[in-house]
C-alpha cells in the first residue's frame, strides 16, 4: 500500500459499519431501470453531506457529486444503481419482498441479483474517504451514479440530458463489477472485456391452414426450426474456432393450437460479440439466414427484423487499464489477477465515449472464498455458485464491500494521488 492510499484508506474502519448498513438498506429496497428513486436521493444525501456539488434528477435519476480539490486531472468514478425483474431466494434476512410495475405495466419481483448495490455503496465509501483525506491527493473527483443500466439505456439517458454540461470533463472514466468470483479478488483487462449484445426479434410469416392439410398452407414453424437450427453453423462454420461469439436462440413462439397450421411465427434471439467486425459479419449473416430459409419455404412475405436491444463492447483502454493494475498489484498482492473475457455486456462505454476519454473497467469479487474454494476442489463451480442475475445470487457483504471501496479508491488514487499541489497525475 502506497503513503497516499494509506492515509485515505486508513479512513475505512471507521465507515465500514456504516457501508454495511447502507448495503443492507439497498439490497432490500431494489428499483427498476429509470425508477431509482430512492437510491438515487441516497446518494445523493450522501455526497451532499460529505461537502460534494450535486447535480441530480439527470437522465431521471441520474447523480453526479463533484468535489474539487486543486489542480489537477479530474476523474470521473461510476456505479450503477438499477436492479432486476427477479424474485430474490436467498433467504437472508435482508433480503427484497419489494415488487414493482415494469415498463409493461406488469407487476414484477424485484431484487439486486447483479450486485448494483455493492456498486453504489462501494463508490459512496470512496467518495467519503476522498473527501475526509483531501490533504492525501489533489485534483477534482466525480461521483457518477448510473441508472437503467440493465436496459442498456442509462448511460445514454444522462448523455442526452446534458451530462456534458454538467459535470466537469474527465481525462479518464474508471468502473467496477463485482463478479462470482472469490470475495477479495480484482482483477483487471486490457482491451477486450465484456462483450457488444445485441437482442433481435425476427417474425416469420407462413399461410395458415388445417393441422391435416399442410399442402394447402406454408408451415411458419418447420420454417422457425430450421432457421434455429441454420444459425448455429453462423458460430460453428463461418467463424474462426478463436473468435468468440455467443448466439443465442431464447424464445420461439408461434400457433395456439395442435392441429392448427399458423400464419406467422416470432424468434427472439442475443448475440454476443467482442469487435464491431464481427458484430457486423453476424448479423448481417443471422438476417441472410433467415431470409434464405423464408425463400426456401416459399413464405408469402419477405421476415420482420427488429433491434429489441443493444449494448456496445467494452473495450478498455490500454494505458489506464496498465496504470490501475500496477496500482492494483501494489495494494492488493496476489488478490490482483488478470480478469478472464467476460459474456456479459454493459453500457457504461457511453459516457467515456461521450467525453471523448479512455476509460478501464475491472471486476471484484462476491463469493465466500471458502464455498468457491470447496466448489473448485470439487469441479462444480457452475452448478454450486450462483452468477449474476441469478435470484441466489447475494455477494458477502465482507470483504466484498471492503474491496470494492478499496478497488475504486486505490485507481482514483493512481491520477488525484499527488499531495504537492503540482496538479500532476501520481
Amino acid at each position: 500500500m502506497t503513503d497516499r492510499s494509506h492515509a485515505v484508506l486508513s479512513g475505512l474502519a471507521d465507515i465500514r459499519s456504516d457501508l454495511e448498513d447502507l448495503y443492507r438498506d439497498l439490497h432490500q429496497h431494489p428499483e427498476l431501470g429509470l425508477r431509482e428513486h430512492r437510491t438515487a436521493k441516497k446518494a445523493a444525501d450522501a455526497l451532499r453531506d460529505f461537502g460534494y456539488e450535486v447535480t441530480d434528477g439527470i437522465g431521471g435519476t441520474g447523480v453526479i457529486g463533484v468535489l474539487a480539490n486543486g489542480e489537477g486531472p479530474t476523474l470521473m468514478a461510476r456505479a450503477d444503481m438499477d436492479a432486476l425483474p427477479v424474485r430474490e431466494q436467498t433467504g437472508l434476512p435482508y433480503a427484497s419482498t419489494v415488487t414493482a410495475t415494469d415498463g409493461d405495466g406488469t407487476e414484477q419481483p424485484v431484487m439486486h441479483a447483479c450486485g448494483h448495490d455493492v456498486h453504489v455503496t462501494a463508490l459512496i465509501g470512496c467518495a467519503r474517504l476522498m473527501a475526509e483525506a483531501k490533504d492525501a491527493w489533489r485534483g477534482t473527483f466525480v461521483a457518477l451514479f448510473q441508472p437503467s443500466e440493465e436496459n442498456g439505456d442509462g448511460a445514454d439517458a444522462m448523455v442526452d440530458d446534458g451530462l456534458m454540461s454538467k459535470a466537469p470533463h474527465p481525462d479518464v472514466v474508471l468502473a467496477q463489477h463485482v463478479l462470482p468470483c472469490p470475495a477479495g479478488y480484482v482483477g483487471t483487462r486490457s482491451g477486450s472485456v465484456l462483450s457488444a449484445a445485441d437482442s433481435l426479434r425476427v417474425t416469420v410469416h407462413g399461410r395458415g391452414a388445417h393441422g391435416s392439410e399442410p399442402q394447402a398452407g406454408v408451415d411458419p414453424v418447420v420454417m422457425a426450426a430450421m432457421i434455429v437450427v441454420r444459425l448455429q453453423t453462423i458460430v460453428s462454420r463461418e467463424l474462426a474456432a478463436t473468435t468468440p461469439v455467443v448466439l443465442t436462440v431464447g424464445s420461439v413462439h408461434a400457433g395456439s393450437g395442435p392441429n392448427v397450421i399458423p400464419d406467422s411465427a416470432v424468434i427472439q434471439l442475443n448475440v454476443r460479440t467482442y469487435d464491431e467486425a464481427t458484430r457486423t459479419q453476424v448479423l448481417k449473416a443471422i438476417e441472410r439466414v433467415v431470409r434464405a430459409e423464408c425463400e426456401a419455404s416459399g413464405a408469402p412475405k419477405p421476415p420482420e427484423f427488429e433491434k429489441t436491444a443493444g449494448f456496445p463492447a467494452t473495450v478498455n483502454d490500454e494505458e489506464p487499464t496498465r496504470r490501475v493494475a500496477e496500482a492494483f498489484a501494489a495494494h492488493f498482492g496476489d488478490d490482483a489477477h488478470t480478469l478472464d473475457l467476460q459474456t456479459a455486456s454493459e453500457d457504461m462505454s457511453e459516457l467515456p465515449k461521450a467525453f471523448g476519454v479512455p476509460f478501464t473497467y475491472w471486476g471484484i469479487g462476491g463469493v465466500d472464498a471458502d464455498q468457491y474454494a470447496e466448489a473448485a476442489k470439487k469441479g462444480t463451480v457452475a452448478q454450486d455458485i450462483p452468477v449474476n442475475h441469478s435470484p441466489y445470487f447475494a455477494p458477502v457483504i465482507q470483504p466484498t464491500l471492503d474491496t470494492g471501496v478499496s478497488a475504486m479508491t486505490v485507481a482514483a488514487l493512481a491520477w488525484l494521488g499527488n499531495s504537492d499541489r503540482s496538479g500532476a497525475a501520481g
